[in-house]
Formats: C-alpha cells, sequence, structure tokens
C-alpha cells in the first residue's frame, strides 16, 4: 500500500526553520500500531493523519511513543497540505478531532489561521522539580494539559539549559517556560520530558491554547504576537476570542513522496 507523506516545516516562512511535521493522507484509517509504527520510523515530534469525510476531514495526531489528544504546528501543516496539493480552491477547511472541530483558514498573506479550543491554565504550587529542572527562578505556574513556568525574562529562556530528566514523572505532555517578551509580548520555550530520552519541541501550536488565555489575562489584551525561541525558532499572531484562540502562521514545504507499507 503506497501512502502519500508531505513533510512541511510549520509556523514559520523559511526552509529549516519552524517545526517539522510529517503528514499522511490516508484513503482509511488503519490500526493504531501501524499509525504509531509510522511515526516511529519518522522520528519527528509528530506524524499527522487525516482522512476525508463529506466536505470535511478527521485528523489524528502521533508523536514517536503515543497519540496525543491536540497538535497545532501538525494541523497547520495538514492544511498546509489540503490547501496547496489536494485543493486550491478551498478557502477553510474543518477537522473532526479528539478535541473537537478545528478550523483552518487560508489567508490573503499565505499565512493560514488555525480554530483551537481555548484551555485556560489554573494556579498550582511551584513543583519541587521545576527548581531541579531549571536555573531560572520561577515566579509562579500554572498548568492544563502542559505545565506553564512563567520566569522574569526573555534572556532567561535564552540562556536556560535545563535537566529534563528532573521532569520526568510529572503529570503534563509539555512543560513551558515563558516571559514577557521584549521583540513580542510573549515568548516560551517548551520541553517533553516523557520519551526515553526528552527534548525541546521547536514550535508547538497546542501550548499556545494555554499561553494565549494565560498572557491574554496578564496584559490585558486579546491580539498577541508570541515567538518560540528554540534553535529553529517559531513565531505565531495569537487571538483569542472567547472559548476559541486563533494561532496564525506561515508553512515551508520540505518533502514530497510516498511511503509503502
Amino acid at each position: 500500500m503506497k501512502i502519500s507523506m508531505y513533510q512541511i516545516d510549520a509556523f514559520t516562512n523559511t526552509l529549516f526553520g519552524g517545526n517539522p511535521a510529517a503528514i499522511c493522507h490516508l484513503p482509511y484509517w488503519l490500526d493504531d500500531e501501524t499509525l504509531l509504527n509510522i511515526a516511529i520510523e519518522n522520528n519527528l515530534a509528530e506524524t499527522g493523519y487525516f482522512v476525508k469525510t463529506g466536505e470535511s476531514y478527521e485528523i489524528r495526531w502521533f508523536m514517536p511513543y503515543a497519540e496525543i489528544d491536540l497538535c497545532g504546528h501538525a494541523t497547520l501543516a495538514a492544511a498546509y497540505v489540503i490547501f496547496n496539493y489536494l485543493d486550491s480552491t478551498l478557502e477553510e477547511v474543518t477537522f473532526s478531532s479528539k478535541s473537537g472541530d478545528l478550523k483552518a483558514k487560508k489567508e490573503k498573506t499565505g499565512a493560514i489561521t488555525l480554530d483551537f479550543p481555548s484551555r485556560p491554565p489554573e494556579k498550582i504550587d511551584i513543583p519541587e522539580e521545576v527548581y531541579k529542572a531549571f536555573k531560572a527562578k520561577p515566579i509562579e505556574t500554572y498548568a492544563g494539559r502542559d505545565l506553564i513556568i512563567e520566569v522574569a525574562t526573555e534572556e532567561e529562556i535564552i540562556k536556560e539549559t535545563p535537566n529534563l530528566n528532573a521532569l520526568k514523572g510529572l503529570p503534563y505532555l509539555c512543560t513551558i517556560i515563558t516571559a514577557k517578551g521584549e521583540s513580542a509580548d510573549f515568548v516560551s520555550r517548551v520541553f517533553d520530558a516523557n520519551p526515553e530520552i526528552p527534548m525541546e519541541d521547536p514550535v508547538t501550536g497546542s501550548a499556545h491554547t494555554l499561553l494565549v488565555p494565560y498572557w491574554a489575562n496578564k496584559l490585558n489584551k486579546n491580539k498577541l504576537k508570541a515567538f518560540q525561541l528554540s534553535k529553529r525558532g517559531g513565531e505565531l499572531d495569537c487571538v483569542l476570542d472567547g472559548n476559541r484562540v486563533f494561532l496564525s502562521g506561515y508553512a515551508v514545504p520540505y518533502l514530497v513522496g510516498e511511503i509503502e507499507i
């Protein structure tokens, strides 16, 4: 069986920037073991799969070790594939997912805007593991699916070299350090301590479903510019509108091909 696959750099307008995602256009859903094995073989932060159902698409996302409930950069990449390789007449696409219906809209600038659920985090006591993992002093911590750690400055985030093994065992998918930005409204870096070898995620759209309501409340504004300060780097234009977060960014194709299983 041959499957069309695309590798797209998301939340960037520069090749080798942003966050790479592998996107597989499936004729029908394969079994979960096969989906996970493809993700393991791709060895990227995310492999996204979509299947057309009527006028919309079903979408799922797999890391090399597990399926997750929401992924921003792979959804943006999937929308880019649909808009640029499957149906260039479309201006908007709806994805059915484990996090409800998600929309992606093609902008005149070439950017794509994602319509995602807002997931405001709740304040928690600072876990002891945070002090062991990070050199920067935490100001406060909030949590939802991910753990948010606010620190004082953008420079602290840039210079941070965390001990991610200290975060293993915490009940969160990702750990986010964030601060008010100098050249953006807020900046962040995002880490996943759950794999056997912990990693930094280059640009994490789903983390911004927590970060946007968090910073919108702190800064008292609903339109925000965000930079994720990983080595590859990424930028997002963000809007909070009620219980929805809108994330806009660009994407760049890297690879178009087929896999055979």
